[in-house]
């Protein structure tokens, strides 16, 4: 794996590309080669668009068949980067606990920078096409109308089609170093 390298998202919206830069956030880098290369997030929903600030994604289409992906929580990397439009960084439940979910910052957020989310790179083409993803659904359970992550976790796709079949998807992931 090269220090910097970009990652193809092929999307139900169209394509964009995030370059990804090691030296931003090794640990998180280490891991976010490891789901694309794996094919974790191929399938895959936005199923959080809040607009201006955030579309996250990274919970399995088919959770049985990600079993085998390591999703172990990763320590935290210091963060050296700022969460400005674009950056793409882990999502956390507190330190030391990113798995497997990342969001795109779709304004500048530079309180995340404080809270410990640490960039690991940031889209380079099709911008666009993450600002077009579809977010009518709002905020997730319980503080909105969106998705259950913990149901999104026990049941995948096949809970989200059922209930929020709006939502966009990644078709492939790949990496391109």
């Amino acid at each position: 794996m090269q220090d910097t390298f970009n990652v193809k998202f092929e999307t139900t919206k169209g394509d964009f590309v995030i370059q990804v830069n090691k030296e931003w956030a090794p640990l998180g880098v280490e891991r976010f080669h490891s789901l694309v290369t794996s094919g974790y997030f191929d399938g895959a929903k936005f199923f959080r668009v809040l607009p201006g600030f955030v579309v996250q994604f990274g919970l399995a289409a088919d959770p049985q068949a990600a079993k085998s992906i390591p999703t172990a929580s990763i320590k935290d990397d210091p963060v050296s980067a700022s969460n400005t439009k674009g950056t793409i960084t882990f999502a956390t439940a507190g330190p030391n606990t990113r798995t497997t979910q990342v969001f795109i910052n779709l304004g500048d957020n530079p309180r995340l920078d404080g809270m410990g989310f640490a960039p690991f790179g940031k889209v380079t083409e099709g911008m666009d096409i993450v600002e077009q993803l579809y977010s009518g659904y709002g905020e997730g359970a319980p503080h909105g109308n969106g998705p259950d992550q913990g149901r999104v976790r026990m049941y995948g796709n096949e809970y989200l089609d059922a209930n929020f079949p709006k939502l966009d998807a990644i078709k492939k992931a790949s990496v391109s170093e």
